[in-house]
């Protein structure tokens, strides 16, 4: 394992290399056993993902998203599952620099490597009681959740008459966990269930949901938190995507020529599917780095939020059809199960199936902002 001093030195995108070679190593075994293997969870912390969004003061990195969008996707060339799992964990670390100071202190008490897991959507309950809340619920689809040492949920509280959704920190000892993830892609992810039953947590754990969705109210200075969950949201679930379909394009054309022989770059059909596909990933991941280059650069109107959201919902949609071409491309030969082939099309049809990647969502508020604007 390496220092400290290593691993606060070393570039993400450089240690994301070593996490693919090992995932792509393991990448069978996750499939099968439902969840990664834990020193392929220990390569994604030692590389710098679960420090990547953490503010400085606490050691963290308070990085870029350009930066994140290199690391996971050469990740995702390995095991889409553990490219989603590094993912995730520095998104929800950045969600996590939202709480107050107090509950930042504590969080990240024993280092910035702190493993977070988290759930966005509020289907919790919480009641407010003296000094914190009461919290209870269910919390489905928990990526990495039986590696995690905290996790951020998100409940309703009542509110003058209403409900309104917050965030709430709770470490490893409260929380149980139970295992019901049976997917058909993503295995490897471990997206088991999270569950709570009338757990106090302190004031200093929480706080409210729209504050991370307007980027509004975190007391870090970093331009990173800063930034508006709902503009970059989509960026955290199709990065691993991009990287999958990179390494389905690679594997598929070394396999595809060695079928064609001598004449692969005469063959009508390898020439087709090659071109589109290696266009349609080239377009895609330009959609997604302008995503990330507007998000560092930290300043943000209505309509690039909306933007944002669309790009990355579109370059899923892309990333989809591409992968759907490679494997329909490779006949009943390429199909069989265990293949080179067989779990990045699975990994990329479940991932993108995400709400977070629908394009009819991400298309009704983009379409509102430019109507607005004009």
């Amino acid at each position: 394992m390496r220092t400290e001093e290593e691993i606060t030195g070393a570039p993400l995108a450089a240690g994301a290399r070593d996490v693919a070679r090992l995932a792509a190593h393991h990448a069978a075994d996750a499939d099968r056993e439902r969840r990664l293997r834990p020193d392929v969870v220990r390569a994604v912390v030692d590389a710098g993902f679960a420090r990547h969004f953490v503010p400085r003061r606490w050691g963290g990195t308070a990085g870029t998203f350009t930066e994140l969008a290199d690391a996971v996707t050469a990740v995702g060339e390995g095991c889409a599952a553990t490219a989603w799992v590094a993912s995730l964990g520095s998104t929800v670390a950045r969600m996590a620099a939202h709480l107050p100071e107090k509950g930042q202190a504590e969080l990240w008490a024993e280092g910035p490597d702190t493993l977070l897991v988290g759930a966005l959507m509020p289907v919790g309950r919480a009641e407010a009681v003296p000094g914190g809340w009461r919290l209870s619920g269910t919390w489905s689809f928990i990526s990495a959740v039986d590696h995690s040492q905290w996790a951020l949920v998100c409940a309703t509280t009542p509110a003058d008459g209403q409900h309104r959704a917050r965030y709430f920190a709770v470490e490893r000892a409260v929380y149980t966990i139970r295992d019901t993830w049976f997917s058909v892609g993503m295995r490897g992810t471990g997206s088991n269930t999270l569950v709570l039953d009338g757990t106090f947590v302190p004031e200093h754990l929480s706080f409210d949901r729209e504050q991370v969705m307007e980027g509004t109210g975190s007391p870090s200075p970093a331009a990173c938190h800063r930034v508006p969950l709902k503009a970059v949201n989509g960026l955290s679930f199709v990065l691993p995507v991009l990287g999958a379909a990179r390494g389905m394009l690679t594997a598929w054309t070394a396999w595809a020529a060695a079928r064609a022989g001598a004449g692969a770059a005469h063959d009508a059909g390898f020439r087709d599917v090659l071109a589109r596909t290696a266009g349609e990933l080239d377009a895609a991941e330009l959609l997604v780095r302008r995503a990330a280059a507007v998000a560092d650069q930290g300043t943000y109107t209505g309509l690039l939020t909306a933007r944002g959201a669309r790009d990355c919902a579109l370059a899923s949609e892309t990333l989809l059809t591409a992968v759907n071409r490679m494997f329909r491309a490779t006949g009943t030969s390429g199909q069989a199960a265990g293949g080179p082939f067989e779990r990045s099309w699975r990994d990329v049809n479940s991932a993108t199936s995400h709400l977070v990647l629908r394009l009819d969502a991400a298309a009704t508020a983009y379409a509102e902002q430019v109507l607005a604007e004009g």
